[in-house]
């Protein structure tokens, strides 16, 4: 849990600053770009909640939550999440067909609004999803939890490709949008 939490916010964090140094973001007042960011780093994870409560509460780790948390034992229910999270198969957030269009909405996001929390916001969130992907491909080397319920698949290397293309898209719309 502690690798999975450093590793995003480590992301997070030199994304957010190298977009604060090429736009010059160096006002206070550019502060909710960075509130947002913070806010979109945890927002996929609200899926396994969804998941455990709503998808799937009959399974096994759905139950052993559901009582870690009748128990108030909130920090064991989160470790066991982050340890299980390669069961999960029926997320929502985690699929390529969302991610597709989350990022068509990230760049209607970056293009057209002037909202400086929601920018950050889908700007992290993207990333989120990214960081999972190259998780998902060093750990079970594809991407087959990200294609459920398509009628194909990608190899690894066409699930590299993928993953190449929509973090360089992520990139381009926090740098250049």
């Amino acid at each position: 849990m502690k690798r999975e939490l450093f590793l995003h916010f480590s992301f997070w964090f030199a994304f957010f600053l190298f977009i604060t140094l090429i736009r010059q973001y160096f006002n206070l007042g550019y502060w909710p770009f960075w509130v947002g960011g913070i806010l979109g780093v945890f927002l996929p994870d609200i899926d396994h909640i969804i998941y455990v409560y709503f998808v799937q509460p009959q399974e096994l780790t759905s139950q052993r939550v559901g009582y870690l948390v009748d128990k108030k034992e909130i920090k064991r229910s989160v470790e066991l999440l982050y340890e299980t999270r390669s069961e999960r198969r029926g997320l929502i957030f985690h699929t390529i067909l969302f991610q597709v269009i989350f990022l068509v909405l990230t760049f209607w996001m970056m293009s057209s609004s002037g909202s400086l929390f929601g920018q950050g916001l889908v700007l992290s969130f993207a990333l989120h999803l990214s960081v999972d992907q190259i998780v998902d491909l060093t750990e079970m080397g594809n991407l087959s939890n990200w294609f459920k319920n398509l009628p194909f698949s990608f190899n690894e290397q066409q699930s590299r490709i993928y993953w190449l293309t929509s973090t360089v898209l992520i990139l381009l719309f926090g740098f250049f949008l």
